[in-house]
């Protein structure tokens, strides 16, 4: 048995394959229909301090507050993890709607299709509170190798675009793949900028 498979990485993501036919109206124009929601997204990064970047669903999480209070007090108020659980959620929602992944429109609230899971901190006690000082260092191989697969990831999504167009399905192996990243993605998330875990991330695609 795989050491994955008796102690499986605490964070988990993934995206219903939406089977049968695809809309390909709302798919023709996600580029305009996306724009609504992302706005309503961009508006609750705004109104946060965070680390300044967004990356399927990164924006908007409580990050220098949560690292302060690690760092002096080892503490991780739960509804500070509340919030940054369902803005990651609802991230991720938008993300999966936009690189054409579903069809039904991101809700601000309701799960719908796409499932997100983060260890809950249980207030900090278990966490190191200087290990969140480097974990960006420490994740910079993550960040390199994220980089290159978001372009791969960005290039299937175009691609997909026009299969769905023309054929009306989107093929599982482009689904995969993007969820893959996703999940790669959300797990450096929650290692350097959410803090919920202090497990280094693994390097993969898989669950």
């Amino acid at each position: 048995m795989q050491p994955e498979a008796v102690n499986p990485y605490p964070v988990s993501l993934s995206v219903d394959y939406e089977e049968g036919a695809r809309n390909r109206l709302t798919v023709g124009f996600r580029i305009f229909t996306v724009i609504p929601i992302l706005v309503v997204l961009s508006l609750l990064g705004s109104s946060q301090i965070h680390a300044g970047y967004a990356s399927f669903g990164a924006s908007g999480v409580i990050f220098l507050p949560t690292l302060l209070m690690l760092l002096f007090r080892r503490k991780y108020p739960g509804w500070w993890f509340d919030f940054n659980l369902n803005i990651v959620r609802f991230g991720n929602r938008v993300f999966a709607y936009l690189l054409i992944l579903r069809d039904d429109y991101p809700s601000t609230d309701e799960e719908q299709a796409v499932h997100v899971e983060l260890p809950d901190p249980q207030g900090g006690a278990g966490l190191n509170r200087w290990l969140p000082l480097v974990k960006w260092f420490l994740a910079i191989p993550h960040y390199i190798v994220l980089f290159f697969l978001s372009i791969a990831a960005a290039v299937l999504s175009l691609v997909g675009w026009f299969v769905v167009l023309f054929t009306g399905h989107y093929p599982r192996s482009f689904h995969d793949f993007v969820v893959g990243l996703m999940r790669w993605s959300i797990r450096v998330q929650a290692y350097t900028l959410v803090l919920v875990t202090d497990r280094y991330p693994p390097f993969q695609l898989r669950p």
